[in-house]
């Protein structure tokens, strides 16, 4: 079995593992150890644990417990970030570059120093690269990082008067949004849910699991309830006091809490009402109304067409059937009908025919000889 610790490197920085092998270790010792960036030295947040397994094996080992040479050796590390943090504004500010510089990390053995950076997009520092390492005789490595790493190395004091979460104990960023805010029923100033860094607060994320929890066993804004003395519309809720303000329909606001609800909705009585002035007709009149007129036109069409050719061989019936009439007849089958013009007739009247045998270009009868 292995002997694991926890080490941090900064004060709330990211916790790595090592391998103690045979070394006696207590929680906030320093220790000297081998990373990825080179020697460095590191303090215990975590007492030994024992723990067994293939990843174990793959460990980096701690080297040895801090002395108080390299204690002082840290001293002298920093002192060098100093004096290389204010050599470096100076270059910014004579060659007037679009960045900020905001910390100098020193290796333990002194083989490479980090220059942390912020600036809104790319900055061409090859010079003042050039500039340091003539300068520091080392390795210079410009990092860039965001403004909430920004604010985690500087340090600060929050709206709340406490130290920032994120420079204190905040090892991870956590992604903050605006529904979290909402839900808290905070005011959306970003003068008040704003941190040092210019983005959303951290402390958002800490109650927003237990306000959603909460709110669950509320009814929402809007809704409307009823209690055993009153029955209205919820204006607001506190989930934190369990009250509920409620407007009545009269527009008068009372105080109730959570226990005196009885249900949800209003009396019968009103329901009823209010559902005929909301129903809407159903969907099968509104289909069925083009139908009847489609299929009346349609009929009357053909009715019309129908009845005109029955209409037409009426005259030609009434002509043939005219001269067995009597004369008396006659003049009341050549009336005129109502609403159509008279008829024009020819000279000659229907039944008189031409006798046969010729007479005068008049068209009168000869007379005969002898009677």
């Amino acid at each position: 079995m292995a002997q694991i610790v926890i080490i941090q490197f900064s004060k709330a920085g990211k916790m790595f593992d090592f391998n103690a092998g045979t070394l006696e270790l207590a929680l906030g010792d320093h220790v000297v150890v081998e990373t990825e960036r080179g020697i460095g030295v590191g303090q215990i947040v975590k007492p030994p644990v024992e723990r067994d397994g293939e990843a174990v094996s793959t460990l980096a080992p701690v080297k040895r417990k801090a002395t108080a040479e390299d204690m002082a050796t840290v001293e002298r590390i920093t002192q060098k970030e100093q004096e290389a943090y204010r050599f470096c504004v100076n270059r910014i500010i004579e060659r007037s570059m679009p960045m900020k510089l905001v910390r100098v990390e020193y290796q333990f053995d002194s083989s490479k120093a980090i220059f942390f950076f912020t600036a809104d997009g790319r900055v061409d520092f090859r010079d003042l690269v050039k500039d340091l390492a003539h300068s520091f005789h080392t390795r210079i490595e410009m990092r860039q990082i965001g403004v909430r790493d920004e604010a985690k190395m500087t340090g600060g004091i929050g709206i709340c008067g406490r130290e920032l979460c994120c420079s204190s104990f905040l090892r991870e960023f956590q992604p903050v949004s605006v529904k979290m805010a909402k839900e808290q029923n905070l005011a959306l100033n970003p003068n008040k849910i704003s941190g040092q860094c210019g983005r959303l607060l951290c402390c958002l994320d800490y109650e927003y699991e237990t306000y959603c929890c909460l709110r669950k066993n509320f009814p929402k804004a809007g809704k409307r309830i009823r209690t055993v003395n009153a029955v209205g519309v919820v204006d607001k809720v506190n989930i934190l006091t369990g009250n509920i303000t409620l407007k009545l329909d009269d527009n008068k606001i009372i105080v109730i809490k959570r226990d005196e609800i009885m249900g949800d909705g209003a009396p019968a009585a009103v329901v009823a009402q209010a559902a005929p002035a909301t129903a809407s007709p159903p969907p099968r009149v509104r289909e069925r109304r083009p139908e009847p007129r489609k299929k009346q036109e349609k009929t009357s069409l053909e009715t019309y067409t129908q009845n005109e050719g029955r209409e037409k061989p009426q005259p030609v019936q009434q002509a043939q059937q005219a001269p067995r009439q009597s004369p008396a007849a006659a003049p009341d089958k050549e009336a005129p009908k109502d609403g159509q013009p008279r008829k024009k007739h020819r000279s000659r009247k229907h039944g008189h025919r031409k006798p046969s045998g010729g007479g005068q270009d008049n068209g009168t009868p000869t007379p005969t000889s002898g009677a």
